[in-house]
This record gives structure tokens, sequence and C-alpha cells, in this order.
């Protein structure tokens, strides 16, 4: 009888403890199941990557709810990069400058990730598929040539890199797109291209070269929403250039900023609805930060 009753007050207690943990919102035996990832971007106002960074320098809001941030660390996971180049017409004055920036993005970031090298001109064109073989890639940047009478197809290439990425399993990606102002040849709109970047999981960078005035024809007007839109919803970057000079110095920074991620786990309680939107953030006023939710994270949007 005594054993009886003693097992009765242990039951008792245990559904007392559970009753107060479904109240308090924690899930039972689900703690790990709570926490979400971003890799994220750290740079100085100079575009530099910000090292040494802890916990409380990250801010993360879902829904503009702010989530506690439960440890950070060095992104280590390999990366899959699709680097989309300009080789219209328009790129025949920086087509120099673009294979000596392709060059070093390269050597930054290989054999540690996987990179495939994509040109503009007229059609998306696989250069090089997926690898980690830098003299592969080179071998793809020595055939970068501006084609006469050439227009760009950016926002297909993005598309369609986008879908292709959605078949990998590598554990972050980012697409790299590298382009001037010239024409665009396009029929998608830049809200569906961005759709199917955050879709795959990935981060949209884009490097420009030019002014990039605004015109009413169709291709050129999705483009310009894409250069606003495309990285603020996918965590990625716009870094500007006037002119091709500078180019090669701009794509080892990005390249260094990408080697030099950060892991971010945070907290979200359990919840049937994903957010629709998931933004990081910097403690500190000196750091901009850029994330992007790990791949197989649902961010609702």
């Amino acid at each position: 009888m005594r054993t009886f009753t003693a097992r009765l007050a242990l039951t008792l207690a245990s559904i007392v403890v559970a009753a107060f943990l479904v109240a308090a919102g924690t899930p039972l035996g689900a703690q790990a199941s709570r926490e979400r990832t971003l890799y994220v971007s750290a740079v100085n106002d100079k575009g530099e990557p910000v090292d040494a960074l802890g916990p409380d320098a990250f801010v993360v809001r879902e829904d503009g709810v702010r989530r506690e941030v439960l440890r950070v660390s060095k992104a280590v996971e390999p990366m899959d990069i699709a680097l989309l180049v300009d080789n219209s017409a328009a790129a025949r004055d920086a087509i120099t400058f673009i294979r000596d920036g392709v060059s070093k993005f390269v050597a930054r970031l290989v054999p540690d990730n996987e990179i495939a090298l994509v040109s503009l001109a007229d059609r998306p064109t696989i250069l090089v598929e997926y690898t980690r073989d830098p003299k592969r890639l080179a071998s793809g940047a020595g055939r970068l040539f501006a084609m006469d009478g050439s227009g760009m197809t950016l926002l297909d290439a993005i598309g369609e890199t986008a879908r292709g990425l959605e078949r990998r399993e590598t554990p972050r990606a980012t697409i790299v797109a590298v382009f001037t102002d010239g024409t665009e040849f396009t029929n998608r709109y830049s809200r569906d291209v961005s759709a199917a970047v955050r879709k795959a999981g990935a981060a949209l960078d884009l490097v420009t070269i030019g002014q990039f005035p605004y015109s009413d024809e169709q291709g050129i007007r999705e483009r310009s929403f894409l250069l606003e839109e495309g990285p603020r919803t996918t965590g990625g970057e716009h870094l500007t250039l006037l002119t091709p000079i500078g180019l090669p110095d701009v794509m080892d920074r990005l390249a260094r900023v990408l080697a030099n991620q950060y892991k971010v786990v945070y907290g979200r309680p359990e919840s049937l609805i994903p957010p629709e939107k998931i933004e990081v953030t910097s403690a500190r006023p000196d750091v901009t930060m850029h994330g992007t939710p790990a791949r197989g994270e649902k961010s609702g949007g």
C-alpha cells in the first residue's frame, strides 16, 4: 500500500510539472526543435568583416518580436555559391576587371565551398558546374568575353539558379550576380525571382557596375525593383560601383565577408504558423548585419 501511494504521488507530481511546462509554453522534450539558425554576415562601415562578436551583439526579430540568441559561433558549414557574370555587349569595357574579380573571389572560397560559374549574355549558360576545383573555375573565368550585340538575362538566370539550388543539400547557399547597367531581356517579375531565391534558402548578393537609370521598359524596370528587393528580402548585399576599376577589390572583400559568416542559433516558441519576416540587426551602431535562415528551416516567406 505504501509503495502504491508513493507511485501515485510521483505520478501526480509529474502531471503537475507537465501542466506547468505546457502552460508556460515549453514543449515537453522538444527544446532542440525550438532552435533556429541564421547565417549572418557582419561588416563595419568600410564593408570589412567584423570578428569576435558574441551573442549580445546580435538582435533577432521574427515579425517584430525579439527572440533570445542562444549561441554564436563561426560558420564552418560548406556553402554553395552560384556566381552569375555579365558578359553581354555592355560589359565590354568591364570584362577584364570582371575576370580579375572572379579569380580573386574564387581564390578566397575554394576548396572549402562549391562554386558554379554562369554567364548572362543572351541566355543563362553554365560555364562551370558546382566544383571545389580552382583550376576548373580559373579556366571558366578565362572564357569570359563580352558578346557583341547581346543583352542580359539576369532575372532568368537568378530564377533558374534558385530552382537548381533547391535540389542541393549544402547547409548554406548564396547567389552572387556581377553585372552592368546594359539591356535586360526578361519577362519575369522581380517579386517572383526574389521568392524563388528565398524558397531555395539562399541569399542574393548583387554587385552592380554603372548608373542604372530607371526605365518603363519591363526588363529594366523589373531589374530596378530587384536591386532593392532581392538583397533586402534574402539577407544579401547590394554593392555598387560607378566604374569597374574597383571591382577586383570589391569581389575580394565580398568573398572575405562570406568566408567569415556567423552561425547564430536562437529560440523560437513552438507555433504552427512560421513567421513571415525574420530580421537580424546589430546591437552595435558601427556594425551592419545581414542574415539568411539555414536551409531546410522554414522562414515563412
